[in-house]
């Protein structure tokens, strides 16, 4: 990344062998990607410029969930629930010997892991970045049910013929033109993966409005699988700063809009 040197490492975690990178000096900085992505995948798809981030003086580590990317994970539904992953980024946290209260950015799926992680740890963190949080609460459902009918449609059609259903839904303008990428869990791994995501939800509202955490929110418009009502209450609940991009330019200030937050004093 840039002149940085990228440091790659494994470790293991109830069962799984999870990868990650590592990257810059500095004060700790943790990023988890969303659902059946990865770090390579999100790369290709160049949604997120991170370089201003280590630029800025952060170590960043950017590693990939239980099943995703180069980690392994077992067919079990429960493995891949928002609490579960939570799990792995503690894990990792006590891994890399965090000294001290780490700075963390998830985007989805990670924008919940993080979430999850902080509820259960707030000790362990000192700024949270959530990028896109994904359906919550009332919206929940409708998502939940999708996902527990693609994990059927995988095992009884296989994985092309769920392929085939998504590229048929239209993508939210903002992301239009982003290369489309195939999901990183493996076909044995793919249906729990699904149902895990569907046994999941935010926090209770009670539970944000007790994290004292400082908190930055980037979303982007007219994406159901991540409504600005989600975004909103989280930034109202938390009381964090809120950005809303409209278009792909502005997604890709984020990773300077990051850095700028990180940057600032602790209040």
């Amino acid at each position: 990344m840039g002149e940085h040197t990228v440091r790659e490492g494994t470790f293991r975690h109830r069962g799984a062998a999870l990868s990650y990178e590592d990257v810059g000096e500095g004060p700790l900085a943790v990023y988890a990607h969303g659902g059946f992505a990865g770090r390579a995948a999100e790369d290709r798809m160049g949604l997120f410029d991170w370089a201003p981030v280590v630029a800025a003086g952060r170590r960043l580590v950017r590693y990939d969930a239980r099943g995703h990317g180069r980690s392994t994970g077992e067919p079990v539904d429960g493995d891949y629930t928002y609490p579960s992953l939570a799990g792995d980024l503690l894990a990792l946290l006590g891994h890399l010997g965090a000294g001290g209260p780490a700075d963390a950015m998830g985007a989805s799926m990670g924008c919940a892991t993080v979430l999850h992680a902080a509820v259960q740890a707030p000790e362990r963190f000192s700024r949270l970045v959530l990028l896109i949080p994904p359906t919550a609460w009332a919206t929940r459902e409708a998502y939940a049910r999708a996902n527990r009918e693609a994990a059927g449609t995988i095992e009884r059609d296989g994985v092309d013929a769920w392929l085939a259903t998504r590229a048929r839904r239209p993508r939210p303008p903002v992301v239009a033109d982003v290369p489309d990428v195939p999901p990183t869990p493996s076909a044995r791994v793919l249906p729990s993966v699904l149902r895990g995501l569907a046994l999941s939800d935010l926090p209770p509202p009670a539970a944000f409005a007790r994290l004292r955490l400082p908190c930055l929110v980037l979303a982007w418009a007219d994406d159901p699988g991540h409504p600005l009502s989600t975004a909103e209450t989280a930034a109202r609940l938390l009381h964090a700063d809120l950005h809303v991009s409209r278009a792909r330019a502005d997604v890709r200030t984020w990773g300077e809009r990051i850095a700028e937050y990180l940057s600032r004093p602790r209040p």
